[in-house]
């Protein structure tokens, strides 16, 4: 589908402050309508310089530069020549240029000036870092973000900075979106914290939420030793997750390795063949025994999950308890993982003890941790004698 101008673009463009932030929904045509101006911008102004930033590279390779370069190709700018894949920057003929950036720590942020600032999902990158790229801004500052807990704008810029602010939903991007999405938004209007977050673009609340304290880090330290693998279970509706887990300094790394629908039991086999041949435990969702014995079939080291009355929970427990880094480039992981949140109570809007699965996004990455990870849950002596005897090729 080509990209349009919506009722969104319209709105941005009559923002005039230096400093613009839009929170909003899903499907509200934030990221790609300020792509679109600053695409024009560039194409008409000479010798800017504008940045366009993200937690990391990762994230801005499956966001902000794959929407960029589709937005380039569908209005026939893009030129293969003027794309630096190695420094992440297009020159456009004006010689203005734009540059993908991403800054983890504070001192990488006290570098060269730019005219344009874009902080694409400002709510997760660090105050202090956007206050020093801020001040070494001429121009427009803009920062876009899905509002669904309290950061540093509502804290430090809300109500003491001088700004322009604007709250965007999927009813301002009906010119762009299928019936198919509508219907989807819509359906979920009965999840009240869904719906105020990414229905109404209004600020969440943060009670719920199960896990915290993971750290996001760069790659897995040399000295890191992968000992697990959690694996749930997709085809055509929810995909099938596949998450490494390695032992490190009394902790666990968690590590995306497969994020994908469509997948048989073969096409898993093959994949967790790839690199170790399959010698690696994997927990598997044991609601599904006849896959988890055709994959054992192709060689596989794979058990179900030990499921009783109360097990989720322990699990989730168990998973509480530990000290968690997860690499950066576990993007559908790492945005699960914000948004894994309890039930409520339908009529008190209160949390119960129970993960709200109905959204699958949030519960398909989780789940496979949690497998992989209830497996060194201390149990009673008969529990652990199973996992030793139908795991004869590695013995953990």
């Amino acid at each position: 589908m080509p990209f349009q101008i919506t009722d969104a673009t319209k709105k941005l463009l009559l923002l005039k402050k230096r400093l613009r932030f839009i929170a909003g929904g899903t499907s509200a045509s934030k990221t790609i309508s300020i792509l679109m101006i600053l695409i024009d911008y560039a194409q008409s102004k000479r010798h800017k310089k504008i940045d366009i930033m993200s937690e990391s590279y990762p994230h801005l390779e499956d966001g902000a530069i794959k929407d960029f370069r589709e937005i380039m190709l569908d209005r026939g700018y893009w030129k293969d020549n003027n794309w630096n894949s190695t420094k992440h920057i297009y020159t456009f003929e004006t010689g203005s240029i734009i540059k993908f950036i991403s800054i983890d720590k504070l001192g990488k942020a006290h570098g060269p000036r730019r005219d344009v600032l874009f902080l694409n999902e400002a709510n997760n990158i660090p105050y202090q870092i956007y206050d020093q790229l801020e001040v070494r801004t001429k121009e427009v500052v803009w920062g876009d973000w899905n509002p669904s807990t309290e950061f540093w704008y509502y804290t430090e810029i809300k109500d003491k900075i001088d700004h322009d602010f604007l709250t965007l939903t999927y009813l301002d991007c009906l010119e762009a979106l299928p019936q198919t999405i509508i219907d989807s938004i819509e359906s979920k209007k009965h999840k009240k914290n869904w719906w105020r977050v990414y229905g109404l673009g209004l600020l969440g609340e943060l009670e719920g939420k199960i896990y915290s304290d993971w750290k996001i880090i760069d790659e897995i330290p040399h000295e890191a030793r992968l000992e697990r693998r959690g694996l749930d279970f997709g085809y055509s509706i929810d995909p099938t997750v596949v998450i490494d887990l390695y032992r490190y300094n009394d902790g666990f790394i968690i590590d995306e390795v497969l994020y994908q629908k469509g997948l048989s039991n073969k096409g898993i086999a093959d994949f967790l063949n790839q690199n170790d041949k399959g010698r690696i435990l994997t927990i598997a969702d044991s609601a599904e025994p006849k896959s988890i014995e055709e994959i054992r079939n192709y060689g596989i080291n794979i058990i179900g999950a030990i499921k009783g009355s109360g097990s989720v929970n322990q699990g989730i427990q168990f998973v509480q308890d530990q000290r968690i880094s997860i690499t950066k480039r576990s993007l559908k992981t790492i945005k699960a993982y914000r948004n894994y949140i309890w039930k409520t109570d339908t009529k008190t809007g209160e949390s119960i003890n129970v993960p709200d699965d109905t959204i699958h996004e949030w519960s398909d990455s989780m789940d496979a941790i949690r497998y992989g990870l209830d497996s060194y849950r201390p149990r009673k002596p008969s529990i652990k004698k199973q996992y030793i005897a139908r795991n004869s090729i590695t013995g953990y």
